[in-house]
C-alpha cells in the first residue's frame, strides 16, 4: 500500500477525511510512489482556524525569539538536505544536482529571513513641528497562504514562508498536488526538530478546490502564488476583489540575446543550462535564443552541437544533465505544441520526441528539442514550459530590444556580450523585471526582490527581500506630541 501523505495543522499530523485522492509518480518511471488527498474545504477553515488562534501570541513575541526558529530550520535543512534532495527527484525527476541547488536556495531564503530584525526596523524623526515627532512601526497583518508550483516545490513556497513567520504572521502553506513529497519532507523536520508554537506554520494538501477556499476564505489576510498567467489573472482579480494583499508571479518567455562579439564556446554551457536545466520547467528558462548579425549561423550550428552532448536519464543517475518532464500530462501537451509548431511552420533542427532513455521506458522523457521559429508561432510567443527552445535571427540590438518589449511577458531577459555600451543599452530599453548580462538563468538572491513585469507579475510588492517584508507588514503611522507642564 502506498503512502497517505497527511496534512500540517495546529502542530500535528492529520488524516485527511477525503476519499479524493490523487497519485504522486515517479516521472522516471511512470510509478506510483503515494497518494496525496485532495483535502475539503472544511479542512481547510480548520487550518485556517488554527493559524488564526496562534497569531494573537504569536504576534506578540519579541522578534529576536520569532527569528529563533528559523536559525533552526537553517541548521535542519543543511542536516536533511540529501535526504529531502532525493525525494525531490523521485517526486519531480530534476537531477540531484539540481535538488541540491534547489535545497541550498531554500536554505538560502530562511537565512534571508533571518534578517528581519533589520529589515522590519520602523522609521523615526524628531520634531516634525514644535514638540511633535513622527514614527512608524511595521505590524503583523494576520493569516497568510501561499499556494505552491510543481517546478520548484522546495524553494518557491520558501520565498514567503520565513518572512511571514519572522514578522509576526501566521502561514498556511498548500503544497502542489503533483510534487507534495518535499514538502511532507520539510514539515517533519519542523514538527521534530523546530520549537514553533503549534499553528504558526501549517501545510495542507489538496488540489484546485483548497486554493480556491484560501483565497476566498474571509480570514486569510494575503495570497501569494507561482504558476501560470491564466490562474494567476484569476488569483490576482478573486483575491483583490475582497480587498487581500496578493502577489502573484506567472508565467514567462525568456530571451537571450547573443551579440556578434561573444565567444560561443565559453558561453554555450551557461545558455544550455538556462534552456534546458529543470527540463525547460522553469520560469527563468531561457525558450527564445537570438542571434544579432552575422554571429547568428555559427550560433545555431554550435547551439545543436552543444545540446546534442546533453545526457537525459534518470536522475539520480550519475552524469545526468536532464530528466523527464513532470508528468505524462506535461510530456502529452509538449508534443502537441511541437507538432503544432511544424504546423505553423518553424523548423525543427533537433527532435527530442526521438530520445530513448535505457531501462526507463516508461518514463516522461523528452529530449532536447530545438525550432527555428518566427513571432506569431505558438511556440515563439507562448511560454511552452518544457525542454523546447527557439532559435531566430535579428539584424541589430535595437531589434532584438523592440521583439522582447512587444512580448506580453516581462520575466526575464539576458544579453551575452563582451562590450558594455551594448549591456547598458539592453538593460535600460528591455522593460523585463529580471535582466541578466551574460547569465541565462537571472535567479535574485534572497536579500533582493524576484522582479516580473507585464503579465508576468500582478500585485505590487514581489517576492523576497525588502519587498516581501512591506508585504506580510503593514506601516502604521504615529505622531506624538508631548505636552509641556
Amino acid at each position: 500500500m502506498k503512502k497517505r501523505l497527511k496534512n500540517y495543522v495546529g502542530g500535528e499530523w492529520r488524516n485527511s477525511g477525503s476519499e479524493d485522492v490523487r497519485e504522486v509518480k515517479n516521472p522516471a518511471k511512470d510509478e506510483v510512489i503515494a497518494e496525496v488527498p485532495l483535502s475539503s474545504s472544511e479542512e481547510v477553515d480548520e487550518c485556517v482556524e488554527a493559524a488564526k488562534e496562534a497569531f494573537e501570541s504569536w504576534s506578540n513575541i519579541p522578534v529576536t525569539e520569532r527569528i529563533e526558529p528559523l536559525f533552526e530550520l537553517v541548521h535542519g535543512l543543511k542536516d536533511q538536505k540529501e535526504r529531502i534532495a532525493r525525494g525531490l527527484t523521485e517526486e519531480h525527476g530534476k537531477v540531484y544536482g539540481s535538488a541540491l541547488g534547489e535545497l541550498e536556495r531554500t536554505i538560502q531564503m530562511v537565512e534571508g529571513a533571518c534578517a528581519t530584525l533589520e529589515s522590519n526596523k520602523g522609521d523615526f524623526t524628531e520634531n516634525v513641528s514644535a514638540n511633535i515627532d513622527e514614527y512608524t512601526v511595521r505590524r503583523p497583518l494576520g493569516v497568510f497562504a501561499t499556494i505552491a508550483p510543481f517546478n520548484f516545490p522546495a524553494m518557491v513556497p520558501w520565498w514567503y514562508a520565513p518572512w511571514a513567520v519572522a514578522v509576526g504572521d501566521t502561514f498556511i502553506l498548500k503544497a502542489n498536488e503533483q510534487c507534495p513529497i518535499t514538502q511532507q519532507r520539510i514539515f517533519e523536520l519542523i514538527d521534530e526538530k523546530i520549537d514553533l508554537p503549534d499553528g504558526v506554520i501549517n501545510l495542507i494538501n489538496g488540489g484546485k478546490e483548497v486554493g480556491e477556499r484560501l483565497i476566498i476564505h474571509p480570514d486569510i489576510e494575503g495570497i501569494t502564488f507561482v504558476g501560470s498567467t491564466p490562474v494567476g489573472k484569476e488569483i490576482y482579480s478573486q483575491a483583490a476583489d475582497r480587498g487581500k494583499r496578493v502577489q502573484c508571479q506567472t508565467g514567462a518567455n525568456n530571451f537571450l540575446v547573443v551579440m556578434p562579439d561573444v565567444d560561443l564556446d565559453s558561453v554555450m554551457s551557461n545558455i544550455m543550462n538556462s534552456c534546458f536545466g529543470n527540463a525547460g520547467q522553469r520560469c527563468l528558462a531561457g525558450s527564445i535564443v537570438l542571434g544579432v548579425g552575422e554571429i547568428y549561423p555559427e550560433l545555431e550550428e554550435t547551439f545543436i552541437d552543444h545540446a546534442r552532448e546533453i545526457e537525459v536519464d534518470q536522475g539520480m543517475e550519475e552524469g545526468a544533465d536532464m530528466g523527464p518532464v513532470v508528468s505524462k500530462e506535461a510530456l502529452e501537451r509538449l508534443e502537441s505544441d511541437i507538432e503544432q509548431g511544424l504546423q505553423e511552420g518553424g523548423e525543427l533542427l533537433m527532435d527530442g520526441r526521438e530520445i530513448e532513455v535505457e531501462g526507463y521506458d516508461q518514463g516522461y522523457f523528452l529530449g532536447p528539442t530545438v525550432f527555428k521559429a518566427k513571432k506569431g508561432m505558438k511556440i515563439f510567443d507562448e511560454e511552452i514550459f518544457g525542454p523546447i527552445v527557439c532559435l531566430d535571427s535579428v539584424e541589430t540590438l535595437d531589434e532584438a530590444v523592440e521583439m522582447i518589449n512587444e512580448d506580453k511577458y516581462g520575466n526575464a531577459a539576458s544579453i551575452y556580450t563582451e562590450k558594455g555600451g551594448a549591456a547598458r543599452e539592453f538593460r535600460n530599453g528591455v522593460k523585463i523585471g529580471n535582466v541578466g548580462v551574460n547569465l541565462g538563468v537571472v535567479a535574485p538572491m534572497s536579500y533582493y526582490p524576484f522582479g516580473g513585469m507585464k503579465d508576468s507579475f500582478f500585485g505590487d510588492l514581489h517576492g523576497q527581500g525588502k519587498d516581501i517584508v512591506n508585504f506580510f507588514a503593514d506601516r502604521q503611522v504615529v505622531i506624538r506630541r508631548w505636552m509641556k507642564k
